[in-house]
């Protein structure tokens, strides 16, 4: 197995695996280079399986994720995804042993990652963590956890920030959509899918835009890709809601409603 570390040197001419072939999110598949690019001055990783395929790790120090986390000394797994006929042979453990060693590497006192307390989408696996040894540390009210791997035995206190257990900024009626350029398909799908579905339904709309580390680390979500929020209830971290066709089903569900959302 061989696995490329990306870089100033070679971001130009890799690709970044998530959006290889999706044409609509071409913009947002430049914006995640750009936002890659600026990443790696503060020792950001991303390392990827060298075929033409969805299999990759990103990590970098905590202290300048863009997340609301507070974790001194430690390293913060963003997205991490095997795909496809690549799962089941042992890319996971390989790729999360990349992060375990530049942690090492850098005298750090462990890793973090945030996922869903249940499987929630764009959101890590965090079933599988737990089997690699990762713990629960913090959750927060929407049923997201932080979860936490120390090394060598290093123990340490890690969290979500105040803005996650306050609900910083998530009074008021309509949706509010979250989102950042950490991933190629949110700018299409916010911007344009995301507006149009709200705009058919006559339903308020609000997008945060978490376009500097400062605003992802305040945000009132640990969902800095994507979250969903309805009159300050959390819907969903699905970016497909996004999408007319998926709109309605995923609201009423997420929502638990009995009515359609054009009612509301």
């Amino acid at each position: 197995m061989t696995y490329i570390a990306l870089g100033e040197h070679n971001l130009c001419d890799e690709h970044i695996c998530c959006a290889i072939s999706d044409k609509k999110c071409a913009q947002g598949y430049q914006l995640k280079k750009d936002w890659l690019g600026q990443q790696f001055a503060s020792g950001y990783q991303f390392i990827k399986l060298d075929e033409r395929a969805k299999v990759f790790i990103e990590f970098g120090p905590a202290e300048a994720g863009w997340a609301p986390v507070v974790a001194p000394r430690h390293l913060l797994v963003n997205c991490f995804w095997v795909s496809g006929k690549y799962k089941g042979q042992g890319h996971g453990k390989a790729l999360l042993a990349k992060a375990v060693e530049a942690a090492e590497q850098a005298g750090a006192d462990g890793l973090v990652t945030i996922a869903g307390a249940r499987k929630m989408p764009f959101l890590s696996d965090g079933k599988w963590f737990k089997q690699q040894g990762f713990e629960v540390c913090d959750g927060s009210p929407d049923g997201i956890e932080l979860l936490r791997l120390g090394v060598g035995g290093v123990g340490g206190s890690v969290s979500f920030s105040e803005s996650v257990q306050k609900g910083t900024g998530l009074s008021g009626e309509g949706l509010v959509a979250y989102y950042s350029n950490r991933c190629p398909f949110t700018d299409h799908h916010v911007t344009q899918n995301l507006k149009e579905a709200a705009q058919r339904r006559g339903l308020p709309l609000k997008i945060v835009h978490l376009d500097t580390m400062e605003k992802a680390q305040s945000a009132p979500t640990p969902a800095t890709i994507f979250s969903l929020y309805w009159s300050g209830r959390f819907v969903t971290t699905d970016l497909s809601v996004c999408m007319d066709s998926r709109f309605d089903k995923i609201m009423q569900k997420a929502l638990n409603e009995k009515v359609s959302i054009e009612a509301v």
